[in-house]
């Protein structure tokens, strides 16, 4: 009885582990998965700019292939002169709209005012919070004159400088090690890659290699043909901004090519952006219009012939992913991470087709 009875006690017992194992599966990979969310959060000062250097190594990489192929230009000298245009090119940004910003930064309220003239509505609503706003200061400093105990008063500018003076320090030290690392991956990334597919079986190896080379082609021809494509929408609207008067025309293509790397909500933001500045500038109709028009039909002739070529048909994503994909990344890493969206999503595309198991998901998120 005992010799027929264990058969069917082991075909339980392993039922029930199988069971267990169920049961286990699903909160193993949910606490899996918020712990990297949990890394990513927390990590951003170290992943931001490995992140942003892996990207633009592979912006650069396919350049510094060809002078050494073509010119025989060693990868060091190729690559130091790569980051160092890099670097020409955001140091002449910056300086040519620091300017033109703290031009508008002190124009902005006047420019608000008349903005705000002929709606008496919202002049009193604003007189009425003004109002509100010397009582309470007023309050506070009756409390202070009469307090004994000696008080501490912090300036709200004093305060938002300082958080911006921090900001400021904290991006252009990452920047500054992202462009470190851009350089060493264009000068010793391909031997990396080299040994770690060496260590792989030959069927990894050969998916790893797909990986590699597919994602540098996919991303080298997103960020080049976009970044090109966003430059000149930036020339045309700053040097219209410029022919119609707009003041700092600089600052406005720089935001009118910037809002480009957003999909789809960039648009938005960047044609509301021109249409408040020029309401706020000009009085005549049309003069309101064609700068925020002229932006409109760009965006337009460029989303419907262009951006298909640019993501391409085998790895276009639906909007849906590319919206989630946008508020996800923001949330996680803030303005950097929307501007990261669409080139992280599109290396995760090129990772998952390449993978036998994952294709099913890359076949979902396609258009």
């Amino acid at each position: 009885m005992q010799s027929s009875q264990n058969p069917e006690s082991k075909s339980n017992s392993s039922l029930l582990k199988t069971i267990k194992k169920q049961d286990l599966s699903t909160p193993i990979y949910g606490l899996f998965t918020f712990a990297v969310l949990y890394t990513l959060f927390l990590a951003s000062e170290i992943l931001l700019p490995i992140v942003f250097a892996l990207l633009l190594s592979l912006l650069m990489a396919p350049a510094v292939a060809t002078a050494g192929k073509r010119w025989h230009i060693p990868r060091t000298i190729s690559a130091l002169a790569l980051i160092l245009t890099f670097i020409a090119a955001l140091a002449g940004i910056g300086y040519g709209v620091f300017a033109p910003l703290t031009q508008w930064a002190e124009d902005a309220p006047r420019a608000v005012e008349r903005l705000l003239q002929g709606r008496s509505e919202v002049q009193q609503d604003l007189e009425k919070l003004q109002r509100a706003a010397e009582d309470i200061q007023a309050e506070v400093e009756d409390e202070v004159e009469e307090s004994d105990e000696p008080q501490v008063i912090i300036h709200e500018s004093e305060l938002w400088q300082n958080r911006l003076a921090t900001q400021v320090q904290s991006g252009v030290t990452g920047l500054a090690l992202a462009l470190a690392l851009t350089y060493f991956i264009l000068v010793s990334g391909d031997v990396l890659v080299r040994n770690l597919a060496q260590q792989m079986r030959r069927q990894r190896r050969h998916i790893f290699l797909c990986i590699v080379r597919s994602g540098q082609e996919q991303i080298a021809r997103y960020l080049g043909v976009i970044t090109s494509v966003n430059v000149g929408i930036g020339v045309a609207v700053g040097l219209l901004s410029w022919a119609v008067g707009l003041p700092t025309p600089v600052l406005w293509g720089l935001v009118a090519g910037l809002v480009r790397f957003i999909p789809y909500i960039g648009g938005i933001l960047g044609t509301g952006l021109l249409l408040v500045v020029s309401v706020a500038t000009f009085q005549e109709l049309w003069q309101i219009l064609l700068v925020p028009g002229a932006f409109v039909l760009l965006i337009t002739v460029i989303g419907f012939f262009l951006e298909p070529y640019i993501h391409g048909q085998r790895l276009a994503v639906n909007p849906i992913i590319v919206f989630v994909s946008i508020f996800f990344w923001g949330w996680l890493w803030g303005p950097v991470g929307v501007l990261l969206a669409v080139p992280v999503m599109t290396v995760i595309m090129v990772v998952i087709s390449h993978i036998p198991r994952l294709k099913p998901l890359a076949d979902v998120l396609r258009k």
